[in-house]
């Protein structure tokens, strides 16, 4: 029997670090006995910068791992600067747009929510365009998670962002949230009156790839000296550095740790902040103010690195900002479970 056709809209694939483009590899490619794939992203640029060799076309198309690839050229970006960003994000929304027409035809779309709201209204561009059943795949809410952190004040603006996510939901056939709460806020949407039909999935990690290591292994030794943790007690943040976990209030907490504090055993505590993101400039222009000698910023690691990095951390903290319950799940919590003896 011939396989179905599935477009997928992933705002970021890999080889970007974003956890979502992680996951949806995963997804996709577990899927390749029933599905042939087509995946519609960004060319590689999570952390704002593009190779040249993607800067000379508007569409570049590609094939990892049995998975078609179709990439939008995009602007480069600040994480920082807010014009930026929104050019680069409007610049994937109307190229994914276009794009859907350069793929054939399509049995069902699947789309997250990321960017905020458009990820949903592309997956409905999806469905009209292709007459495909359409799965929406809710991994943040909006305007939920930026009422929640005071990202912006106007009611306008989270007023339209509520109503063009619930019609998101209404056109799709099923909803798909990666956690119990999650599901319970589908249903305050709406109210209990004409709820879409909603599951929860929850996000996952390959335990095949990453596991616990033993403390002297070679590989975790080496990034431990190569950033100045070896012989010390590690207390690690890994993931997005953004707006959505705190960091800002956790960075004051880890201040009152001064320099030099030992555990009972003799080791030195230090702090390792593994990632990139919004914040990441204001929590080094903290911790150079305050003279926070213990604390250590560390970029992005490679997918096949992270192993060693997340076991170099002897605790890893798992946080959210306040008001973020039923509107996000902390699911890089899979990653530090997995290294977990």
């Amino acid at each position: 029997m011939a396989k179905k056709e599935l477009l997928i809209y992933a705002h970021y694939y890999i080889p970007d670090t974003a956890s979502t483009g992680q996951i949806l590899r995963e997804l996709a490619e577990g899927m390749l006995d029933k599905f042939d794939i087509t995946i519609i992203c960004v060319v590689p640029s999570y952390l704002g910068t593009i190779e040249d060799k993607y800067k000379t076309q508007k569409y570049y198309e590609e094939e990892i791992n049995g998975v078609k690839v179709l990439r939008i050229r995009v602007p480069e970006f600040s994480k920082t600067n807010k014009k930026s960003r929104v050019k680069n994000i409007v610049s994937y929304f109307f190229g994914a747009m276009v794009a859907t027409f350069k793929v054939g035809k399509m049995d069902y779309v699947f789309s997250i929510s990321q960017p905020p709201i458009l990820g949903g209204l592309l997956g409905v561009w999806g469905k009209w365009v292709k007459h495909a059943k359409y799965i929406y795949n809710i991994q943040d809410f909006n305007p939920e998670q930026v009422l929640a952190v005071g990202y912006t004040k106007s009611k306008l603006i989270t007023d339209a962002m509520m109503w063009f996510d619930k019609f998101s939901c209404k056109r799709s056939d099923l909803v798909i949230t990666v956690g119990r709460d999650l599901v319970e806020t589908v249903e305050n949407r709406f109210k209990g009156k004409k709820v879409p039909k909603t599951v929860m999935i929850n996000n996952w990690i390959d335990e095949n790839e990453i596991y616990p290591l033993d403390e002297s292994n070679e590989k975790v030794l080496v990034f431990k000296k190569k950033y100045g943790l070896d012989g010390k007690f590690v207390i690690m943040y890994s993931g997005n550095i953004g707006l959505y976990y705190d960091l800002e209030n956790l960075i004051k907490v880890v201040e009152k740790i001064k320099p030099g504090t030992k555990t009972a055993d003799g080791q030195e505590v230090v702090f390792a902040f593994v990632g990139a993101g919004s914040v990441l400039d204001k929590l080094v222009f903290y911790v150079k103010e305050h003279h926070m000698d213990n604390v250590t910023f560390i970029p992005y690691q490679d997918k096949a690195d992270l192993i060693y990095s997340l076991n170099a951390g002897d605790v890893h903290w798992c946080v959210n900002a306040k008001g973020i319950k039923g509107v996000s799940c902390p699911s890089n919590v899979y990653l530090k479970l997995s290294v977990a003896a």
